[in-house]
């Protein structure tokens, strides 16, 4: 029963460990499903496709569409708005 559980922890431990490669694969997708995404709203905006400005506007909309859906927090014990988990905020659903 032992060899079974180290074998099994030690399979467990290892699924988690990922390549360098693997992880800048994942950047990459991360990031044109971004572009795709934010970047006709920022060139709607003004920016100049491929700019360090529209790349911003980009990091921008991204971020605060995760935060909004994550679930900001204002205090210690939770947020005001909706939480990651589905329920609601401080105030209820």
């Amino acid at each position: 029963m032992r060899p079974f559980i180290v074998l099994a922890a030690s399979t467990l431990l290892l699924a988690g460990c990922t390549t360098p490669q693997e992880r800048a694969a994942r950047m990459q997708a991360d990031m044109d499903r971004v572009i795709v995404e934010y970047g006709p709203a920022c060139s709607r905006l003004g920016y100049q496709t491929n700019s360090d400005a529209w790349r911003n506007c980009l990091l921008q909309l991204n971020t605060n569409d995760e935060i909004i859906r994550s679930g900001y927090s204002t205090r210690f014990y939770g947020g005001w708005g909706r939480s990651h988990w589905g329920g609601g905020g401080v105030w209820g659903p």
